[in-house]
């Protein structure tokens, strides 16, 4: 996480510098130090302590001076000034797609744009189109960023707020040794894209909770202070909201405040027909306000004779019918995955070594790893050519070696493109030498993908189709023209599994494709797609995803 933290507050330094018409080589002595965190295979705490910062490409000695300064006390002076220097809902601007720094600084200049309203009735009156390098296509280009923008506004990633949630949790937990704490809402429920995050604590002390909460370093702005609640934003820019709840209540705010807000319709609607109440507080007795319970979520079911929901099915699509008729699944559960069937290394755009994948994918207790580099088409992501994939086959049977006395192998895979005439990138002589591979569509993306991804399902050498939809949450919408359903009745046909991508932008089937999928007999593979060993534990996403799918 820290990486990932310095990596976007020297893209921001960056950006803000870049936007004040700075010195280029400024600029960029950020811009590469955002990238270099961004792509480092190691956690950059680990890589201060052991004196090795100025090490790692694109860092210097001024931004390691900076780093260490952020690890050391959690904030860092040079971007606390530049923060101060421009208006944030001015450079927030700059996570409107097709906007950069220069652009944004011209905007405000010469028409006096300071936020997104300012932004849209500038690119509304046409005035926009005069300034120089605009024109009519940028400027339409921008009203799409604009629309993507709002499409996932005020939401965060599964993926990013995750970790920071769990951080928060951990730190109370330690600090106030409380055993009851967790996080509720939407982030419990592992939704692909979270808003405000609840946590939850069982105290006598709120006000010593609230004051720990509202006093951790990762908070950027305290919002409410409070005897049993408080609000703050973290530097991520995700806000977090804190109940201090009793015991007896300790379910009960936790069913609650996990939600869906249609599933607690339907809780409501049953206790309602059984002359009961349920709140925040337990489940009641409407005559005399008797409390039936509420320090478990299970007292709350139970006194409704439900089963206990996972929280991942909480979404009033079918649940309480089913649980009624004996039709809940048993859930995929983390612990039942035994090894990740997609995933990079530095053969071809990973950051990470075939060994060090491998070392990794042992330390969490899988028994195979898959390593499925990029095929000849995909020459941005330095695709292997046959040949070289023929050197990568001999190298892993040679790890393979190492590991024959222990219960795991490293699977020899490829991600063959299948291009826009639906042929695979590679013959099949050589698709058949694989342990593995995976079948995904990085080009044409309104080409017939649909008669594509079915031409791959009917080859049988393809054991996988990646990332079905193409699509990148808040990014991209996917490919065009795509019959979903004609592919998973394919899939289901041959056998071919489909692919729950678990990074965190893909999520790829989503949890309504996964349960369609389900329902038409497709095989599904939960996967990664790392780019490096710091991307697998990604797969706790994909599998939230599928057990949103049932």
């Amino acid at each position: 996480m820290k990486n990932q933290e310095l990596s976007q507050i020297f893209g921001r330094i960056a950006d803000i510098l870049e936007f004040q018409g700075a010195l280029v080589f400024k600029v960029n002595a950020y811009r590469r130090a955002a990238r270099a965190l961004d792509e480092l295979g190691e956690d950059i705490e680990q890589v201060s302590r052991d004196g090795r910062l100025r090490e790692v490409p694109g860092i210097g000695s001024a931004i390691a001076a900076k780093i260490g300064e952020y690890l050391a006390t959690g904030r860092m002076a040079k971007y606390d000034e530049v923060q101060q220097q421009v208006p944030a809902a001015l450079i927030d601007l700059l996570r409107v797609q097709g906007l950069g720094p220069k652009t944004l600084a011209l905007l405000h200049r010469e028409l006096g744009v300071k936020d997104l309203a300012s932004l849209q009735r500038a690119l509304a009156s046409g005035k926009a189109t005069t300034l120089p390098g605009m024109g009519e296509k940028k400027a339409g280009n921008l009203v799409n960023g604009i629309a993507q923008l709002q499409q996932g506004s005020g939401r965060m990633l599964l993926g990013l707020a995750l970790p920071v949630a769990r951080e928060i949790v951990d730190h109370l937990r330690s600090a106030l040794r409380a055993k009851l704490i967790a996080p509720a809402g939407s982030l419990r429920r592992m939704k692909e894209t979270v808003g405000d995050i609840d946590i939850l604590v069982c105290h006598r002390d709120g006000r010593k909770v609230v004051d720990v909460f509202t006093g951790l370093p990762r908070a950027a702005r305290v919002l409410a202070r409070g005897d049993t609640k408080g609000s703050i934003v973290t530097r991520e820019g995700l806000q977090i909201d804190l109940r201090v709840v009793e015991q007896n209540s300790w379910g009960a705010a936790l069913q609650y405040f996990t939600g869906s807000k249609d599933h607690n319709v339907r809780l409501r609607e049953l206790a309602r027909a059984r002359g009961m109440t349920i709140n925040e507080y337990g489940i009641f007795r409407v005559k005399g306000n008797n409390y039936l319970g509420g320090k478990t979520e299970d007292e709350i079911y139970a006194t409704l004779g439900l089963p206990l929901f996972p929280p991942e099915l909480r979404e009033d699509r079918g649940e309480i019918q089913a649980s009624r008729g004996k039709k809940l699944p048993r859930l995929v559960e983390l612990r039942d995955i035994k090894g990740d069937l997609h995933c990079h290394s530095d053969w071809s755009d990973g950051s990470s070594s075939i060994e060090q994948m491998a070392q990794a994918a042992i330390a969490r207790g899988y028994r195979y790893i898959a390593i499925c580099d990029h095929s000849a088409s995909a020459s941005y992501a330095g695709g292997l050519k046959p040949a070289r994939l023929r050197q990568q086959m001999a190298a892993i049977d040679k790890l393979n070696a190492r590991f024959k006395n222990s219960k795991f192998q490293i699977l020899k895979g490829s991600e063959v493109d299948i291009r826009t005439d639906g042929t695979l990138d590679f013959p099949d002589e050589l698709l058949e030498k694989l342990d593995i591979a995976v079948a995904s569509v990085h080009s044409g993306f309104s080409k017939d993908v649909t008669k594509r991804m079915i031409a791959a399902c009917r080859n049988p050498h393809v054991t996988i189709i990646a990332h079905p939809t193409g699509r990148l949450i808040g990014r991209r919408e996917g490919y065009q023209g795509l019959d979903l359903e004609a592919v998973m009745l394919e899939a289901a046909r041959t056998g071919t599994a489909l692919e729950v991508n678990s990074f965190m932008d893909r999520l790829d089937l989503n949890d309504v494709h996964c349960r369609r999928a389900r329902e038409l007999g497709c095989r599904l593979a939960i996967d990664t797609d790392s780019h490096g060993t710091e991307h697998l534990w990604m797969m706790e996403l994909g599998v939230g995803t599928a057990r949103r799918g049932w």
